[in-house]
């Protein structure tokens, strides 16, 4: 990491305020309705903090698996440049259509995206490389998240319907694969995206823990492990609200799901609470480290 990208990582704070809107209030407007049901979308506070943070308008910023286009659809708004790669053709449509809306409201970043096995990036933006000032992305947390509901008190009474919890219907999508397989096929994608960056760039990854049949999983370690396995350095970690923080006291804005999940817990005697952020990582490809032999 040279000075300036030092200096730049110096200034964040440990806890980064992200959480102070609701994450609908943060999507209302910027992004389209339909986006809305993409089962795990990234904080929009979160992506415009670390892209203000680690690069200057003009530079270009590369999301490997990026959903509804959260990453690029910030990226473009702070005037970067963004590239980004999602493996099912709907949520291409979601982040094109974002990113439209963006350009319409005056984005003036110039975006790219692309339909495909992530793993496969370097080679789809082969002219790409030693380009990118920032790699932003997330890991899936396997096939369905906890999507949205209606309660009996939306629907008359009725039970509680849920929607909008699946990534995908296709077994070849990277979130169907049991955690090992995941966390493999994560540390190429994590690899292959690192290489589009230029000297002293920077991998960042926002994950939290979670949990597989009621088991509490460190999986931001076992993503650090992963990346550094695949030629990654952790050059720094930081606590990105999911709550708000209001005189010092967090604000809960964790899911319907979130909560009911986290009561089941305790009921049965895990001492579980409900997740208030997100582990942000930062990580330096090792042969960009000061002392080390390219």
């Amino acid at each position: 990491m040279n000075h300036d990208e030092l200096s730049r990582c110096e200034f964040l704070a440990s806890v980064l305020v992200t959480g102070q809107r609701p994450s609908r209030l943060q999507r209302q407007g910027r992004y389209t309705s339909e986006s809305m049901r993409h089962p795990g979308k990234m904080l929009p506070a979160i992506a415009a903090t670390v892209i203000d943070a680690f690069t200057r308008p003009g530079d270009l910023v590369v999301d490997p698996m990026c959903g509804i286009g959260t990453t690029l659809v910030e990226a473009i708004h702070l005037g970067r440049n963004a590239a980004g790669m999602e493996y099912e053709p709907d949520f291409v449509h979601l982040t094109v259509n974002n990113l439209r809306h963006a350009q319409a409201q005056g984005a003036t970043g110039t975006p790219q995206a692309a339909c495909g096995d992530a793993r496969n990036i370097a080679t789809v933006y082969r002219g790409l490389h030693d380009k990118a000032a920032l790699v932003l992305t997330s890991p899936p947390y396997g096939s369905q998240t906890h999507g949205h509901i209606r309660s009996g008190r939306d629907n008359g009474g009725g039970k509680i319907h849920k929607s909008n919890h699946r990534y995908s219907t296709d077994r070849g999508n990277l979130a169907h694969q049991p955690l090992p397989g995941l966390l493999d096929g994560f540390g190429h994608i994590l690899a292959n995206s690192a290489s589009l960056l230029r000297p002293g760039g920077i991998v960042a990854i926002t994950v939290r823990p979670i949990r597989i049949k009621g088991e509490l999983l460190d999986l931001p370690g076992q993503v650090i492990d992963t990346a550094q396995q695949h030629g990654l350095a952790l050059i720094g970690r930081y606590a990105a609200l999911l709550a708000g923080l209001r005189n010092g006291v967090l604000v809960n804005r964790a899911s319907f799901f979130q909560m009911l999940e986290t009561r089941r817990a305790r009921e049965r005697g895990i001492p579980a609470c409900a997740s208030a952020h997100e582990d942000l990582l930062l990580l330096q490809r090792v042969t960009d480290l000061p002392g080390s032999h390219k």
